[in-house]
């Protein structure tokens, strides 16, 4: 047990890396006060470009997944699914930058594929078609949540209650996106604009 708990303590400090913010920094940039404020890929395409876009989103990925293999190395699957909590939480709710952090999405996966990655493809499909019929990252984000639950259902029933309540935690962390896409203010993503003019 204790091994277990060193282990989802050690998941929650690799979810505090941001690469977004770092790379930021060292623009002498704050990322969560420029663009949307949201600490994560989407932003970080946004407002440095797409080199920036790729760095947050491989290193966000793969921090979920390292968290989770770190938790199946120690005590094996439920412990992963532990750590698969605590990389998000601490992605989302970073305590080395005063809790203040991204939406999860990309954690979330890189998790999700460190428990099944069947189960992380099968979100990812999801995201996807919400994506590229949208050209909102939001939107994809969003169904994906949505349809999380049903997922786990057939493929991890084990993790389907944390995973809710991450899926939840996601919905939450884009109310501001939802706000807009009703009013029609969402903007589309930076790699969709030249495909549109």
């Amino acid at each position: 047990m204790i091994n277990i708990a060193v282990a989802v303590v050690v998941a929650y400090l690799i979810g505090n890396i941001s690469p977004s913010i770092m790379l930021a920094k060292a623009k002498g940039l704050d990322i969560r006060k420029e663009g949307s404020g949201n600490a994560g890929t989407t932003n970080a395409l946004r407002v440095m470009g797409k080199k920036a876009g790729v760095i947050t989103l491989v290193v966000d990925i793969l921090k979920g997944f390292c968290a989770v293999l770190l938790g199946n190395l120690i005590g094996g699957h439920i412990a992963g699914m532990f750590c698969a909590v605590a990389v998000f939480c601490g992605h989302v709710w970073p305590a080395f930058y005063r809790f203040k952090g991204g939406k999860g999405v990309a954690t979330a996966f890189g998790a999700l594929m460190g428990i099944n990655p069947l189960l992380g493809l099968s979100a990812l499909a999801v995201v996807a078609v919400g994506v590229l019929l949208s050209k909102r990252m939001s939107v994809g984000s969003i169904l994906g949540a949505v349809c999380f639950p049903a997922i786990a259902l057939f493929l991890e029933p084990d993790f389907i209650v944390p995973g809710t309540l991450l899926a939840i935690t996601i919905i939450i962390k884009h109310r501001a996106n939802i706000a807009r896409l009703l009013k029609g203010e969402e903007p589309v993503m930076s790699i969709f604009e030249k495909k549109e003019k």
